[in-house]
């Protein structure tokens, strides 16, 4: 009997890419994280009622930004979702913040890389709107190969290995600025893809991950109704919170996007044009 002679199979074997080092050394920092994953699902009509009239407006949000809107207004009433940890078996300290900082991801190109970057949006407890989305349309539209904001990022990709782990530790770790470096809060989103729901591990006390807006079928008033709905996901650190306050703030966010409402408020006179601003109340 005459064996096939069938040519060795070997797996080509090469270094990592630089410009997935920041990933690496961020989930080096986070292997401490106790996570606790919830998720619920949310009636976007009133979202999306807002959006419409908005576009009418001649103003564009994004999903994400009506999530940021409600994240902030629901984490400053929660101020130990909001906090920070370090340490766990040796004098565990928490640092507790009297704003809200939303970390967000996006899916981008780095040196021809597919990669994820992040960027924080400071103040989002009494941001508008239309703040938000002026933070957010920079880094969505950018690129990160001449963006200034991710100078630390290709720096870091040009240090030497051990040297670049240092160097994110002594950026990252330090209890007093992780708000401003890292956010107080994380939100992720997946909702461009065919994606219902996941669970993400930001490196905050909460993370959201949102996925896709699809029409489904709820019941409104004893009928059947078809409506656009969310799954928002929200995974939380259980060495800074237990699931009782995990579970208000993901009901509270529910409640905001829910009974979300358009006000038309007037542009400040160095932004003034034709048509008027949508914001939310309260």
């Amino acid at each position: 009997m005459v064996k096939s002679q069938r040519p060795e199979w070997r797996p080509r074997i090469q270094p990592i890419v630089n410009e997935r080092r920041h990933t690496l050394n961020f989930l080096r920092e986070i292997r401490q994280f106790s996570p606790v994953f919830l998720d619920t699902e949310i009636d976007m009509t009133a979202v999306q009622r807002h959006r419409t009239a908005a576009r009418a407006a001649d103003q564009r949000f994004s999903l994400v930004t009506y999530i940021l809107y409600a994240a902030g207004r629901t984490l400053i009433r929660h101020p130990e979702a909001n906090a920070a940890i370090q340490g766990w078996t040796t004098r565990p300290r928490i640092s507790l913040h009297d704003t809200v900082n939303g970390k967000v991801t996006l899916d981008k190109k780095l040196n021809g890389q597919r990669v994820v970057l992040a960027t924080i949006l400071p103040g989002l407890e009494h941001a508008e709107l239309i703040d938000i989305q002026r933070g957010l349309d920079p880094f969505r539209d950018g690129d990160p190969d001449k963006m200034p904001m991710f100078d630390p990022v290709r720096k870091l990709q040009g240090l030497p290995w051990p040297l670049d782990r240092l160097a994110y530790r002594r950026v990252a770790r330090p209890l007093a600025r992780r708000g401003a470096v890292l956010g107080t809060f994380a939100l992720t989103s997946l909702g461009h893809r065919p994606v219902d729901g996941f669970y993400s591990v930001g490196g905050t006390t909460i993370t959201l991950g949102v996925g896709r807006v699809v029409d489904r079928p709820v019941v409104r008033d004893g009928a059947v109704v078809v409506a656009p709905t969310m799954r928002l996901s929200l995974t939380f650190d259980h060495r800074v919170i237990d699931g009782a306050e995990a579970a208000d703030v993901l009901a509270e966010l529910k409640t905001a996007l829910e009974e979300f409402g358009p006000a038309v408020v007037p542009v400040p006179a160095v932004e003034q044009s034709a048509k008027p601003v949508l914001a939310e109340r309260g």
